[in-house]
């Protein structure tokens, strides 16, 4: 059963999620602020965390940004707030959706299962361990190393690396990618992309050559077998 960790200052909105993800057949805690949460997942494994924004302590962003040093979590923010910077900011910190409230929790749940579901997709769709040179890639683990030394990425940097590996040698346009690994319902524009292919590449130093921009489409993960 796929854990759920629920984080929200407000105590009625962590109930009626809480009771709709057990509805929906997930396990799922609760935490009132963002320090709580991080020391959960200390302790704990969670396969998806919902998150507010304005939280006492340590407000949402803070809080996810922390927990990547942590472990590899697709969230999904919530806020009041429906303003664009707001949205772009999280997607960009890598965050895998943003709901506004008030929401429908039954829309709420539909985006979860969407999360995990392209995510178990991802990882189905490709050998467990992949090698481009020096880059090595566990599918599985969700791991990542340069020259034998650990990368980390960010949960959506990683879902778009696993994407373009698993499309080899295609050119894929900033749209597809969009619509495969953000959704039909993402909230953002072709800046999306280009600024996490550019974190990608960073991280991925010599082998940064392997993502070729194809310039007016979008992008590809280029490598031909020796």
């Amino acid at each position: 059963m796929k854990k759920i960790l629920i984080v929200d200052d407000e105590e009625k909105i962590r109930e009626v999620i809480r009771e709709y993800a057990e509805f929906s057949g997930y396990a799922a805690e609760e935490a009132a602020d963002g320090m709580s949460a991080i020391g959960m997942v200390k302790l704990n494994d969670y396969d998806l965390i919902i998150m507010d924004i304005m939280m006492p302590k340590l407000d949402g962003f803070s809080a996810v940004k922390e927990i990547q040093k942590i472990k590899n979590i697709p969230v999904i923010m919530l806020s009041a707030r429906g303003e664009e910077y707001d949205k772009l900011f999280g997607f960009e910190l890598g965050i895998d959706d943003y709901v506004v409230k008030p929401f429908s929790p039954k829309e709420l749940m539909a985006r979860v299962n969407a999360v995990l579901n392209r995510r178990d997709a991802s990882e189905r769709n490709v050998s467990t361990i992949q090698k481009f040179e020096g880059l090595e890639i566990n599918m599985a683990a969700r791991t990542i190393s340069v020259d034998g030394k650990r990368v980390e990425l960010t949960p959506k940097e990683y879902d778009l690396l696993f994407y373009m590996i698993q499309h080899k040698n295609i050119a894929l346009s900033r749209e597809k990618l969009l619509e495969d690994i953000w959704g039909y319902d993402f909230f953002g524009d072709d800046r999306t992309i280009d600024t996490h292919v550019k974190n990608l590449r960073n991280c991925l130093g010599p082998y940064r050559k392997f993502i070729v921009t194809l310039r007016g489409v979008g992008y590809k993960f280029e490598y031909e077998e020796q």
